[in-house]
């Protein structure tokens, strides 16, 4: 089960809403290029894993791949076909909470046009918009 936290205080978590954007995590910090979120949503361990493997794919172990976001938030669910009531389900997935602004990847050591289609080959693994920024220079 890809990504997930070692030991949790609390099994399972409740569902919460996803306000405002980033104040943390919003600046391309370790590699050239980012990949930042446009929208809130949750990203699953699944979707984290299935990025890693693209983007390493597509880049052939040239660059470096920086994963910014971790799964922390544990998502219930009861079986299929399950009668009303018998209490919360358990744990059947993690996620990671995006807010907009989060930047989810970095990217360092290939060019620029290298790193937008890594990029691109991430974008169309997830289920919300996310766009190519660089890193700023003050």
């Amino acid at each position: 089960m890809g990504l997930m936290p070692k030991r949790v205080k609390f099994r399972k978590s409740q569902r919460g809403n996803i306000k405002g954007n980033a104040t943390q995590g919003n600046t391309v910090n370790f590699g050239e290029f980012g990949l930042q979120a446009l929208e809130a949503a949750w990203m699953s361990a699944q979707q984290i894993e299935a990025s890693r493997i693209t983007a390493n794919h597509f880049l052939r172990h040239e660059g470096r791949v920086y994963i910014r976001v971790f799964p922390h938030k544990a998502i219930t669910s009861i079986p299929q076909e399950t009668r009303m009531g018998k209490g919360k389900g358990e744990p059947s997935k993690y996620v990671a909470v995006i807010k907009p602004g989060t930047i989810l990847f970095e990217i360092d050591g290939v060019p620029r046009d290298t790193a937008k289609q890594a990029f691109n080959r991430i974008a169309h693994k997830l289920p919300f918009k996310v766009k190519f920024v660089e890193r700023r220079l003050y």
